[in-house]
């Protein structure tokens, strides 16, 4: 016997005016604003590291790259324990 019981929890949020129209605009037949909001959020997600490949525009990238190499030696020199 399997029982699957789900609660939804709903929060209150303020939106100005302008938003809210920009929002209801967004809207899709049958949406409701929580369904337009997961869709305009998970957008963002969804994209690939691959997409910006080649877009660096600055002529920092030796500094960048010694930063993020510096970062990694201390990710991996951390221990943590259970």
């Amino acid at each position: 016997m399997h029982i699957h019981i789900a609660f939804v929890m709903t929060k209150v949020i303020s939106l100005s005016e302008k938003a809210y129209t920009t929002l209801k605009g967004m809207k899709k037949s049958g949406e409701s604003f929580s369904d337009v909001v997961m869709r305009v959020a998970g957008e963002k997600q969804k994209k690939s590291i691959l997409e910006f490949a080649g877009t660096w525009k600055g002529d920092d990238i030796d500094e960048v790259f010694s930063i993020v190499l510096k970062d990694r030696e201390q990710a991996k020199s951390r221990e943590i324990e259970f």
